[in-house]
């Protein structure tokens, strides 16, 4: 099984990491107000047609590719060895994610009430410990909204890519191979109607488990078809034409319009993420399996080598982020917006590689 795992490596699919982390990296570094400066028009422009929601579209390619990588392990391990062994696939998981998640909350809880005073600043963070400490930082976020500190903030995507690696192996262990596509149909209708109950509250549809879990089951939906359907899979390998360039465009629409599309339309809203989903799912499948790509993400080499790092420096980074603006202002440099992208995105790059450096030493 370890021999076939190993075998079992998509290489076009690390540099994506990397640019969807850095969508999310410039909706905090340059995608936010400064307290105290009047924000010009073309800013204003800028930052709600960029980076409004920026954040949103990143991370839920994160859950397309954990839906689409976890589903397509899960399924060949089953067919190699005829189970899927769960208590493994958590020790890998807990191995992965754990230690530096652990880091930033005990930063946060501990760490920070006793350092913001010394700066003169007030340490109140509304943030729950226990539920952070349970992963359950989205539910954090519905009941007593997004922590102050920036560091605990971003963590509730984590905590949802947790709560899938808890639920997901269990259903591929305990359900017959025969019902799968079953899985993917349930949860897709189920999140739909999860949102569509609560359309009226935008941050629980997008932070509820409920809410997003559709990206996983999206992603994990277009594995299943690799794997169960040698028609698909040839269809993919000799996709030609505007079926290589579509989802592209599509995704490049999705994000330049997204205010206008799913904010002013409510019933793509209620579909916003298996539209979202479906095109990222394509893009993933195009890269992975199409013999006559216009590109390969693997070729890259520069992206494709930071992309292996993406879930270790997607941790901290919203935290250089911050770090730079208040550095900045503290020293009174901060003082007009063209100093966002100039000043303070490549010293908050600087300071996540830096962060990225010293924990690998580890």
């Amino acid at each position: 099984m370890s021999e076939q795992r190993d075998k079992i490596f998509f290489p076009n699919l690390d540099g994506f990491r990397f640019l969807s982390f850095f969508i999310v990296f410039l909706t905090h570094a340059i995608g936010g107000e400064i307290s105290g400066i009047q924000e010009p028009e073309w800013y204003s422009f800028w930052r709600i047609r960029l980076f409004s929601e920026g954040s949103t579209i990143g991370v839920s390619f994160f859950f397309v590719l954990s839906g689409f990588l976890i589903t397509y392990l899960l399924m060949k391990e089953r067919e190699y060895t005829g189970k899927v062994h769960v208590g493994s696939f958590y020790m890998r998981r807990i191995l992965r994610i754990w230690p530096l998640y652990y880091l930033i909350v005990i930063y946060s809880f501990v760490l920070m009430p006793v350092l913001k005073p010394l700066i003169g600043k007030v340490s109140a963070e509304t943030a729950d410990p226990l539920l952070c400490s349970l992963f359950l930082n989205n539910f954090n976020i519905i009941e007593n909204g997004s922590p102050v500190l920036t560091a605990l903030a971003v963590l509730w995507s984590v905590a949802i890519e947790e709560q899938f690696y808890l639920i997901w192996p269990l259903l591929f262990a305990f359900i017959p191979s025969r019902f799968y596509q079953y899985i993917f149909i349930g949860v897709l209708v189920l999140s739909t109607l999860f949102r569509g109950i609560n359309l009226g509250n935008i941050q629980t549809i997008e932070v509820h488990t409920l809410g997003v879990i559709a990206d996983m089951a999206m992603g994990g939906l277009g594995a299943y078809l690799t794997i169960r359907s040698p028609k698909f899979l040839q269809y993919l390998k000799q996709m030609k034409g505007p079926y290589l360039v579509m989802p592209y465009l599509f995704v490049l629409i999705l994000f330049f319009f997204k205010v206008e599309l799913f904010f002013e339309i409510p019933l793509l809203l209620l579909f916003k993420r298996i539209i979202i989903s479906f095109f990222f799912i394509w893009i993933i499948l195009e890269q992975n399996f199409s013999e006559n790509s216009w590109f390969k993400m693997g070729n890259f080499k520069g992206i494709t080598k930071w992309g292996k790092y993406t879930p270790w420096i997607i941790l901290p980074a919203p935290n250089c982020d911050f770090n730079g603006h208040y550095s900045l202002q503290k020293l009174g440099m901060l003082q007009s917006y063209w100093q966002l992208p100039v000043i303070v995105m490549p010293l908050a790059l600087y300071l996540v590689f830096d962060e990225l450096c010293i924990l690998s030493v580890f």
